[in-house]
């Protein structure tokens, strides 16, 4: 058995969509691997940075992300697996990426209860103007706009006073 304790960089962007780890973003990789009947298992952890924007409001957002992974690396000659030991050695690329950028959020939020972006203007509810939001109206029911609640307070003389 050995452990190691690595800090590389990323050699390329890892994950598409709103976030992903960026070229050159520092990994650490805390890993330990021991010799088994079948070939080599690798466990450890993974931390790095991921960045983008926001789902909901399209701020930029940046995040930590620690991974865990096992995997088992065979011999060669054996059954059929996805990893193999190379010449003694095993590659962790492939692996640790893979671990990252299925860890990787489907929808990013720079906070919990991010309110987004107004559907009507396009601003950050987030960032108030100070006026009081006002909601949109329906083309439909336009025309009764002219009515107001004063017309409402008018008695037209048919309603009946008993009680």
């Amino acid at each position: 058995m050995r452990e190691f304790s690595l800090e590389i960089p990323a050699p390329q962007k890892w994950g598409e969509g709103l976030v992903s780890v960026a070229e050159g973003e520092p990994i650490v990789l805390d890993v330990r691997v021991e010799s088994v009947h079948e070939g080599i298992l690798a466990t450890g952890e993974v931390d790095t940075e991921y960045t983008g924007v926001c789902g909901r409001c399209l701020n930029e957002v940046a995040e930590g992300v620690r991974v865990a992974f096992q995997e088992l690396f065979a011999y060669p000659g054996q059954e059929e697996t996805d990893f193999e030991v190379q010449d003694d050695h095993v590659d962790l690329e492939t692996l640790v990426r893979d671990a990252v950028v299925l860890s990787l959020p489907f929808q990013p939020v720079c906070q919990p209860d991010c309110p987004g972006l107004d559907p009507v203007t396009g601003e950050r509810l987030t960032e108030s103007t100070g006026s009081p939001a006002s909601e949109p109206i329906d083309s439909r029911w336009a025309a009764l706009q002219r009515y107001t609640t004063q017309d409402d307070t008018t008695d037209h003389g048919d309603h009946d006073a008993r009680a």
